[in-house]
């Protein structure tokens, strides 16, 4: 039990470092290898609970950087998404096939991580039916894996390239709405166990130290490395999870 403990501990401070740093990434890491131990819907429920209170760490220190305005849209199509993931995770979370689902999800992450170039500074974005496809798209898959980020992580890079500092406020602003209505939905439909308290307690801890690491080596560390790091580690996981669930 105690060495059961000891490595979510230490799969949810990595997972955190690397969203403090980089804005994204907790529910990469951790759903990439959190589904070897639990189910796929203990899993998320799991990462959603503390990615919200990760999520509202990182959003306070960076308050002053919010851009209401730019979240209106994008926001509301996310927890529309949200709604359609927990009725996914709810009936059809405790089956298998959905890991290898998430390792193929994860595989496509990577592939993006290492594939996509920074925006253009001159890059026109579409303000209505963008953020409503990703706004969906992150909702949905974030609802069911806890691993919508990436889709939220593309439009605000897209939007704030030019402040790394509002591009993460604006993330996690997202991230915390949209945990809020994850965890609300399956708290009313009593999804969550009490032994899911004891887990949750240790998360607590690890993220909570993990982020403010991050946040701190925000502006030394260079976040493309830290994310070539972190899709390494991902797809290692990723081929592991399918594996897993094949045999």
């Amino acid at each position: 039990m105690i060495l059961e403990l000891a490595i979510i501990f230490l799969i949810l401070l990595f997972g955190s470092f690397i969203q403090g740093v980089s804005g994204f990434g907790f529910g990469l890491i951790a759903m990439s290898f959190l589904p070897l131990m639990f189910t796929v819907k203990e899993s998320t429920l799991l990462v959603v609970s503390l990615a919200l209170v990760l999520s509202v760490s990182i959003a306070w220190q960076l308050f002053k950087h919010i851009e209401w305005r730019s979240l209106v849209v994008i926001l509301s199509a996310a927890l529309v998404g949200r709604v359609g993931g927990f009725f996914i995770l709810h009936h059809f979370g405790e089956l298998d096939i959905l890991q290898v689902f998430l390792g193929v999800f994860l595989i496509c992450v990577v592939v993006y991580l290492f594939k996509s170039k920074p925006p253009k500074p001159d890059t026109k974005v579409n303000g209505t039916w963008l953020p409503i496809v990703l706004g969906l798209a992150g909702g949905l898959i974030g609802g069911v894996f806890a691993v919508g980020g990436p889709f939220f992580v593309f439009y605000f890079l897209l939007l704030f390239h030019h402040n790394k500092y509002s591009y993460s406020a604006n993330l996690q602003v997202t991230f915390v709405a949209t945990a809020v209505m994850t965890v609300t939905l399956h708290g009313v439909n009593g999804d969550f166990s009490l032994g899911f308290l004891g887990y949750f307690a240790v998360g607590l801890v690890s993220v909570l130290i993990g982020s403010r690491l991050g946040v701190a080596l925000f502006a030394k560390l260079s976040q493309q490395n830290i994310k070539k790091i972190a899709a390494i580690v991902v797809a290692i996981a990723a081929a592991n999870l399918m594996v897993t669930a094949l045999l």
